[in-house]
């Protein structure tokens, strides 16, 4: 199952050498969410390529592998698969930080808010809204008018 991975698994210029061992000693715990990537330096536990890339959520945890569930979609349908990959093939993501950054700016806000006694801010958040509308105000030249140059 590893045929035509010459370069999904390979590892990144100037990255390759031993592991850190930083990749060991960090902790997994029911619930993270975490990114699949396989490293292929190490081929023990490694995920299919399908995996490759995928952000999941863990939901077992072992001695040097942690399980994962990553969304399959398979036709008309997305399933829930359940992988075993080792801790050298995944890392913690960030897809969650800058909401959990919000939310903490949020609860700051608001407690501020009900210390000064004001009422709580809007922390919705709206898309970008078109700028303001202005008027140039020509006194001296007069507005000069562009054509296209007629084809020859």
């Amino acid at each position: 199952y590893r045929a035509r991975m010459r370069y999904l698994f390979s590892r990144p210029f100037r990255r390759h050498g031993p592991i850190h061992l930083s990749t060991y000693l960090r902790t997994y715990k029911i619930g993270d969410y975490v990114d699949v990537k396989g490293d292929g330096s190490i081929q023990k536990g490694m995920p299919f390529k399908f995996y490759h890339g995928r952000t999941g959520i863990v939901w077992n945890v072992t001695k040097r592998a942690v399980g994962v569930e990553v969304n399959k979609q398979v036709r008309n349908r997305i399933i829930k698969k359940r992988i075993l990959v080792r801790v050298d093939h995944v890392q913690k993501s960030n897809c969650r930080k800058d909401f959990l950054d919000r939310v903490k700016s949020n609860d700051k806000l608001k407690e501020d808010a009900h210390k000064a006694g004001k009422e709580a801010p809007k922390t919705k958040r709206f898309p970008a809204q078109p700028k303001k509308g202005y008027i140039i105000r020509v006194k001296k030249q007069q507005p000069e008018t562009i054509a296209p140059i007629p084809f020859e």
